[in-house]
């Protein structure tokens, strides 16, 4: 199934958005209801949270007084992290029950208002980032909760801010302005990467399209850093380097990620691949390295290719067998382009060439294959830029 994260700052509008991903058929879990269920009178929760905290954080009624609580929580560090522990755990399984009972092709949606302020991001096929300016988010509060102004503004300040949930967004909604604008674009993405993304993931297809080469994009190293911690979240520890073209500052590049992740061998390459399909990158078969420079032995440029079935963010990991030709190759070529403006540019003129004759085709294996030549003639040029610097593997 296809898991969604979605959060934003106190005030933002992340039910509005969630309500209208409920409406068109998401599965959608609240965290911060779980949070309530929890610590129901009668459950374990509240149990063990007026042992912790005494009675006073109990109504005359036996349930939680919350604003009692909060006001033991809210700047004490210390009693927060007690109650997280007790409350968290909790939550965290109550959300694994209702993930394993929804049926396996849902879109789930974990409405998480700290995903970003407890490094969540990474474990979802795709996080959504509901935003609006503070002074709306705080007129929120103190409009539509009763609460005062002092209050919304320590809660807000208390949160995340903007630069550390746009690290983490792969999509971002501003909901600052009319209700009927962030619907609308909720519809969009539902329509457009929601639905496409599952169903490719559904049955294990990669997302495709012609080659077409664009400006460089300043994002696609901030882009990339997401990406990366989701691939380390699915695989562990293993070398993995942002290569390609998208990889060197100030080139023209197709917008698509790449990636190449090592491994000790081509079975241990294998067995990676459900972990990655989870993870949202089925493999793509029949896909090898041409060999080039001194060392052409096809399997020591073998290789298992994955790609992500997200529509909206194209990426291509290449498995590699660490320090073997094609690894080697892939991080100097990368290197080079970024240290040779010469060779930069001349590499811009042949891609923006060749793609008049290669954009209306879907894939991009018959754009690569007319580099050829090209990148054949850059061995030699790569191997003496190395000479130069004093790399004796040159």
């Amino acid at each position: 199934m296809l898991r969604v994260g979605l959060s934003g700052g106190i005030g933002s509008g992340k039910s509005t958005v969630a309500g209208r991903l409920a409406e068109h058929g998401a599965v959608v879990i609240d965290a911060d209801q779980l949070a309530r269920r929890v610590v129901e009178p009668g459950t374990d929760g509240l149990r063990e949270i007026a042992e912790a905290f005494g009675a006073s954080v109990l109504t005359p009624a036996g349930r939680l007084d919350r604003a009692a609580l909060a006001g033991q929580v809210f700047a004490d560090d210390t009693a927060r992290a007690r109650l997280n522990a007790i409350v968290h755990p909790k939550v965290a399984a109550l959300t694994a029950e209702l993930i394993a009972s929804a049926p396996e092709d849902s879109i789930v949606v974990h409405d998480v208002p700290l995903l970003v302020e407890n490094g969540l991001a990474p474990a979802y096929h795709l996080v959504v980032i509901t935003h609006a300016d503070v002074e709306q988010r705080v007129a929120r509060l103190v409009g539509s909760r009763d609460m005062p102004e002092s209050d919304a503004r320590a809660r807000v300040a208390a949160q995340a801010g903007d630069d550390a949930r746009r690290a983490v967004a792969d999509v971002w909604l501003d909901n600052t302005g009319s209700p009927d604008q962030v619907l609308a674009e909720v519809d969009a993405l539902w329509a457009d990467r929601l639905v496409p993304y599952a169903a490719n993931l559904r049955l294990r297809r990669h997302a495709s399209g012609p080659p077409k080469v664009v400006d460089p994009d300043p994002t696609w190293p901030a882009q990339a850093a997401r990406i990366a911690a989701r691939l380390r979240t699915a695989v562990g520890d293993r070398p993995l380097e942002h290569i390609g073209s998208t990889a060197v500052p100030g080139l023209v590049a197709k917008d698509v990620l790449d990636f190449q992740l090592g491994v000790s061998s081509m079975a241990e390459a294998d067995g990676l691949a459900d972990a990655l399909l989870n993870a949202g990158f089925p493999n793509v078969p029949g896909l090898t390295d041409a060999p080039r420079g001194a060392e052409r032995d096809p399997e020591l440029w073998d290789k298992r290719v994955h790609s992500s079935a997200d529509p909206g963010r194209r990426v291509n990991l290449h498995v590699r067998v660490t320090g073997a030709p094609n690894w080697v190759w892939a991080l100097r070529f990368r290197d080079w382009l970024r240290a040779d403006a010469a060779a930069r540019e001349e590499y811009a003129r042949v891609k923006l060439g060749l793609m008049p004759e290669h954009e209306n085709h879907d894939g991009s294996l018959a754009y690569a294959q007319a580099k050829e030549p090209w990148m054949e003639e850059a061995v030699s040029r790569i191997a003496a830029f190395y000479r130069a610097a004093g790399d004796q593997r040159s």
